[in-house]
């Protein structure tokens, strides 16, 4: 079939560049010049065409695969086609198109039979004279097309011919529609009326009609099955992301403003230097025209087309940053770039900016529609220019992109889990004990002769003494020690101190169970963490309180009076003995639990700025705590002795051993350290919205994470339930990857685990090796994000489902490493399972809202503080 002389084709271009990198990224392969402008015209994309409309009224199909690109051109429509569509089934192939005279249907098997035979293909006119029609999309099944027509939704039927029924509500033109691919007969349509409407289209009835989202039309719109989510774009460039799950009532997960995120994207990779070329030469996708970006007038990046994107499928084996089996991307195109969006963490994951290649064609698109080729792992993009009568055609190959625009993570993968002994020059080695050598069994030793005296009781030396010191004359009580031991004593006892396996089944909380006020008058709960072994839960309240009351919050509370501010941090130690607080009274104070009285205080004259977080380290041997923009690393010897005279006199003593500060001296916000197992990482959030990691054993800032929340991070939550190692895991390691769970010997080195501490741990729950890579950060109005220690560059997953504006909410990992709990303005706690970003359930019977919570881990329990001061207990099912 020869071309008519009206249609261009020109050859592929390879755009060229002094980085002699986009050949591999994009290539143009057609232009087609037309005579009419075919922008805001809904283009169509499959995985054998592209079709657009050619001279306005004749429809052209532009071959995918293979080397010669075949091109099909049907005629049959009278004025201008406004929207094409194909069907979703490979047989028979249907190709849809519209216009305001018909709305035409296309089966390209007979159009191709046709054209053979000398031919002219013709369509079937499904109906005319709807006006003029924006969008058109097939049913699954392709036994229907909806057609939206000004403020009208028509569903003809395929076979029938006809028109099934009218859905009207709209109050503005229909700009999208989409059939549910689980659900037949539901129908979603968007309009200008800035608002979205979920339909019946068996019966014609109105399912759902959502609120004004925003000041801007809606443009497009997508369904993704897989996390059962719908996604729409606006105008203003912002994505708006709703849950389909039943019982979520049409929930909003998510709101993204594109523009923020791609800045954020480009500011993390100039910081990172992705780019190798100079700033003046950057004409790379990868990097240019990044530094303008301040200087340029902000412009609204409408979004016009949503499709699927294969990208994670094909690198989550070799690439260490997209390894999530439920992470899905979308392609979204907007008039001047085309970038990767993430639709777990809503984060860019690349950009290809039109104006970067400037041997494109189209460098402003008024039209947009993407592809993705399994076959050959490439992308083909569908462009018509804004302002010219030139259509193009692009070919991408999104690995190439996604690779050369990746931030540099951390030269070296991090670990909570250590991987060498600690090191002469570090911190820690300050922190080890020791062991005290005796001298061989050879050498004589001086004999002492230790003599009893007659000492008097009293303080007065010349009263004699009453006999008391004397050694007893007769024997009151004597063991037993002819009873034969046979073991069942000892072994009965050795089971008694056994602990319960944490239930993984049917263990999340989510009744309530008690409701108890903190207080008579309401003062907000601020902090709250449960003991090691579960029995005992800690609060700080904002009216100077530290209370501490059984798990089951029965019983009278133990009170820790002393603070003149409200109590902003709290922690156990280890070993249960101790309890750790800071206030805003610029004092940090060490607790004995059993007898309720201070034993360490740190006050004004000691700290340069009130404390913000405090914790105790390494197996509690060290106190971190932050002061302004710097992180006090302190060794410190609470003197048990029980002197009833002296005890007004604290001897208890503390030294700083090492101190940091973040790299851009901001303030820091939260921090987070592995207190159950040695680890040598510490991770800190700064006012500046950066997360930093240390890494404490070289004494160094490991990464910098720029930009990680748009607001600064208020919470950081790591995984820090100990871990069952092996014996031969214990030994490869020289012992730093010790955890609580195993004892220790002397065999193991000095310099990794002292000798004289032998923790046993918990044996509640065990959890691979790299689920303690994992940890959270809350920031307000940004919600939760899902990081992954050895993958930095990116957050693994957001969630944003709860409504947090105004007041931090607190979050929680649960004991089996599958749910996050976190608190919500709404009076509501919510849980989210880690492989969704849709909560999985919504806890109510609050009174306010929820300011932090906490899970059990011990038992499966869940505790939730709200700010009038309550403490809600929910127990499973």
């Amino acid at each position: 079939m020869s071309l008519p002389r009206k249609l261009k084709m020109e050859d592929p271009q390879e755009i060229s560049s002094t980085g002699g990198c986009e050949s591999d990224i994009v290539t143009e392969k057609y232009v087609v010049d037309s005579k009419e402008c075919a922008s805001h015209v809904q283009l169509a994309c499959s995985a054998q065409f592209c079709a657009f409309p050619l001279d306005g009224n004749q429809l052209c199909l532009w071959g995918c695969r293979g080397p010669s690109h075949q091109l099909l051109i049907l005629q049959g429509h009278l004025q201008s086609i406004t929207a094409i569509a194909f069907g979703n089934q490979e047989t028979p192939s249907l190709i849809c198109s519209a216009s305001q005279d018909f709305v035409m249907m296309w089966n390209l098997e007979e159009c191709r039979e046709k054209i053979i035979q000398g031919m002219l293909p013709r369509g079937t006119v499904m109906s005319t004279l709807l006006g003029k029609v924006l969008c058109l999309r097939f049913s699954p099944d392709d036994h229907v097309i909806a057609v939206g027509s000004g403020n009208t939704v028509f569903t003809l039927d395929v076979k029938g011919h006809s028109v099934l029924i009218e859905l009207k509500g709209h109050q503005g033109s229909v700009t999208a529609v989409e059939f549910c691919p689980w659900q037949a007969h539901m129908l979603i349509s968007l309009s200008e009326d800035q608002s979205f409407k979920v339909w019946d289209h068996f019966t014609g009835s109105l399912i759902f009609s959502s609120s004004i989202l925003t000041a801007y039309p809606l443009l497009s719109l997508l369904i993704d099955e897989e996390s059962k989510q719908l996604v729409t774009g606006c105008a203003d460039g912002q994505l708006w992301v709703f849950s389909l799950i039943e019982g979520h009532h049409y929930r909003r997960v998510a709101r993204v403003d594109l523009r923020k995120k791609s800045e954020t994207f480009i500011t993390r990779r100039v910081k990172s230097g992705v780019h190798g070329l100079p700033v003046d030469q950057w004409t790379c996708s990868a990097g240019a025209s990044d530094l303008d970006m301040g200087t340029q007038p902000e412009a609204s990046r409408p979004v016009l087309s949503l499709s699927p994107c294969h990208l994670l499928h094909r690198l989550s084996s070799g690439s260490r940053g997209l390894s999530s089996e439920n992470t899905r991307c979308l392609w979204v195109g907007s008039p001047t770039e085309l970038c990767i969006f993430n639709l777990a963490n809503c984060e860019v994951e690349a950009v290809l900016r039109f104006k970067d290649f400037r041997s494109l064609s189209v460098q402003v698109a008024g039209s947009c529609a993407v592809t993705s080729e399994t076959i050959n792992r490439k992308a083909y993009c569908l462009l018509t220019s804004m302002f010219e009568n030139k259509i193009a055609v692009l070919e991408i190959s999104p690995a190439v992109l996604w690779r050369s625009q990746q931030c540099l993570g951390p030269g070296e993968a991090l670990s909570v889990l250590a991987s060498s002994c600690v090191l002469p020059t570090s911190p820690l080695y300050f922190g080890t004990v020791k062991v005290k050598r005796t001298k061989p069994a050879t050498q004589k030793q001086p004999v002492v002769q230790r003599v009893t005296e007659d000492r008097p009781v009293v303080f007065h030396t010349k009263v004699r003494s009453s006999g008391y010191a004397l050694a007893p004359h007769l024997t009151m009580f004597s063991p037993k020690t002819n009873i034969k031991n046979d073991g069942r004593r000892s072994l009965k006892c050795k089971n008694s101190s056994k602990r319960e396996e944490y239930p993984l089944e049917n263990s999340l909380p989510s009744r309530l169970s008690k409701q108890v006020a903190m207080a008579q008058e309401p003062a907000a709960v601020s902090c709250i963490q449960f003991s090691g072994n579960g029995q005992w839960l800690a609060c700080g309240l904002a009216n100077h309180l530290s209370l501490v009351l059984d798990a089951s919050l029965s019983g009278t509370p133990a009170a820790f009076s002393g603070h003149d501010g409200a109590v902003s941090s709290i922690c156990w130690s280890h070993d249960g003995r101790w309890l750790l607080s800071a206030a805003r009274d610029w004092t940090l104070r060490v607790w004995s639990v059993r007898r309720k009285e201070i034993m360490l205080l740190l006050g004004r004259e000691a700290l340069p700025q009130p404390v913000q977080v405090a914790q105790f380290y390494y197996m509690d041997t060290f106190i971190l705590l932050s002061s302004g923009p710097e992180l006090w690393l302190l060794k410190y010897h609470l003197d048990t002795c029980k002197d009833e005279l002296k005890r007004y006199k604290l001897k208890s003593s503390y030294k700083l051993i090492y101190r940091a500060s973040l790299s851009n001296t901001a303030d820091v916000t939260s921090l987070s350290a592995v207190n159950d197992f040695y680890s040598y990482i510490v991770l800190t959030a700064g006012r500046d919205r950066t997360l930093e990691i240390f890494d404490f054993n070289a004494g160094c800032s490991a990464a910098v994470v720029a930009e990680a929340h748009s607001r600064p991070v208020h919470q950081i939550c790591q995984n820090t339930l100990v871990l069952n190692l092996s014996r031969t895991d214990l030994l490869e390691g020289c012992a730093a990857r010790v955890s609580p769970s195993v004892r220790l010997s002397g065999s193991v080195c000095s310099q990794c685990a002292p000798p004289a501490v032998q923790p046993l741990g918990s044996s509640f729950t065990t959890q691979p090796s790299q689920a303690y890579n994992l940890f959270l950060t809350a920031a307000i109005g940004d919600g939760v994000g899902l990081w992954d220690l050895r993958t930095l560059s990116r957050c693994e997953r957001r969630f944003q489902g709860h409504p947090n504006r105004c007041y931090p909410c607190g979050v929680a990992l649960s004991p089996c490493g599958q749910f996050m709990a976190c608190g919500a303005e709404d009076r509501h706690a919510y849980l989210y399972e880690l492989g969704s970003s849709t909560f999985y359930q919504r806890l109510a019977g609050h009174t306010d809202t929820i300011t932090t919570v906490a899970f059990n881990p011990a038992a499966p329990q869940l505790v939730t503080a709200t700010l009038d001061g309550k403490l809600q207990l929910f127990l499973p099912e």
